[in-house]
């Protein structure tokens, strides 16, 4: 099995190497309008949003700057194929402009511009950033009426092209059983408040980079994709940055397209792709690990699952785990220009044989007589060191 990742640096308003209705999904995370640090980006595509600061018309440079990435979603429109979705990680500004402070609602104007070309509005989820900032008082701190609302959330908007993604043939109905998620992941992944999300780490290339990344965790673009596509499917991100969205498809097995204007980051895209498949491999042991200790304190109660998995033979919660597989990186090789080849085991291999090697006899004595299931009689010591 192998996957192909392609990099553009060029501008996404206009990506004529990417076919009408040729992406299955769209995971990305634009410049954030009014936030001071994109500034310079917007300013450098457009110098009227420059000259509108400077003459205090803050609303007309909000504006400005959305119409800039209006055109980045009717290009996403075109590209994604009917019952494709687009998740936008995007969040609200709040800025003091000429001694006054005010929300400049990002996510609204987005979700209104893509409404407008046609795509249609699903829940979203609310991504509740950790902090540790001892003083988080905006405003007039203690008195009334002049304290603020701390903003402490961003939001990943959630929009589909046409009616619902059908899966028609055989092999498409294979894949998509073989890109289950576990049912105990279910429960967080699609709840509409997310708060274990940690921001990405900012130990990158060199302090230039530092400076102009505002990336979101390896994590969120990861579980997204792994929520709204199959393997094999092509996910595109229109604003690459440094290439935390291609690495996550690399993970899961998907495709990649990834559009970016800074050249710049080139450097480091390519450092962090060569630390993919460690990336990769310890994510996916982390998810059977997880696995394997919610079975555990599930038999620990007294509970019961009644469906095993045919690749690991660990038992399951549903019938629609049942051929779930998570495929480990083999390697990772660069081919031409800014394109990259995945390729992945079809099978367990490896550490991750230990889950494979949940004996059936010993995985149905446990379903049945859960009392049973803290002896580690029936585990390999693989196995046991899983836990």
């Amino acid at each position: 099995m192998r996957s192909w990742h392609q990099i553009y640096f060029s501008d996404s308003r206009h990506m004529e190497d990417v076919p009408d209705e040729s992406i299955d999904l769209i995971v990305t995370s634009p410049p954030y309008p009014v936030i001071k640090m994109w500034d310079p980006v917007f300013i450098k595509q457009d110098p009227k949003i420059g000259t509108a600061f400077q003459k205090n018309y803050f609303s007309e440079a909000f504006e400005g700057m959305h119409q800039l990435l209006d055109g980045v979603w009717k290009e996403a429109f075109r590209v994604l194929k009917k019952g494709g979705l687009a998740c936008v990680n995007v969040g609200d500004a709040t800025r003091t402009l000429n001694d006054d402070f005010a929300l400049y609602p990002n996510h609204s104007r987005i979700l209104a511009c893509l409404q407008k070309l046609g795509f249609t509005a699903l829940p979203c989820i609310l991504w509740r950033k950790q902090t540790n900032a001892p003083n988080k008082f905006m405003g007039s701190g203690m008195l009334p009426p002049g304290a603020y609302v701390t903003l402490e959330h961003e939001y990943i908007l959630i929009a589909r092209k046409g009616s619902i993604r059908e899966f028609i043939t055989a092999v498409e109905k294979k894949q998509r059983r073989e890109s289950a998620f576990f049912w105990e992941e279910r429960n967080v992944w699609f709840s509409d408040i997310w708060t274990d999300l940690k921001g990405t780490s900012q130990d990158l290339f060199d302090k230039d980079t530092r400076k102009r990344s505002a990336a979101f965790p390896f994590e969120l673009p990861y579980r997204l994709i792994s929520m709204f596509s199959i393997k094999g499917d092509t996910v595109l991100d229109p604003f690459l940055g440094i290439g935390t969205t291609l690495m996550a498809a690399m993970a899961a097995a998907r495709n990649s397209i990834g559009y970016e204007l800074d050249h710049n980051f080139q450097k480091t895209i390519l450092s962090r792709v060569a630390g993919v498949e460690d990336l990769a491999n310890r994510r996916i042991l982390e998810r059977l690990q997880n696995h394997l200790r919610f079975v555990e304190n599930r038999l620990g109660e007294g509970k019961s699952l009644k469906h095993q998995n045919v690749y690991y033979s660990f038992p399951v919660m549903t019938r629609q785990e049942i051929e779930l597989i998570l495929n480990e990186v083999v390697f990772v090789e660069k081919s031409t220009g800014d394109r990259f080849e995945v390729k992945y085991t079809d099978k367990p291999i490896g550490d991750n044989e230990d889950a494979a090697a949940w004996e059936k006899s010993g995985m149905e004595e446990k379903t049945l007589s859960p009392s049973k299931s803290r002896s580690n009689r029936s585990r390999t010591p693989k196995q046991r060191s899983l836990f």
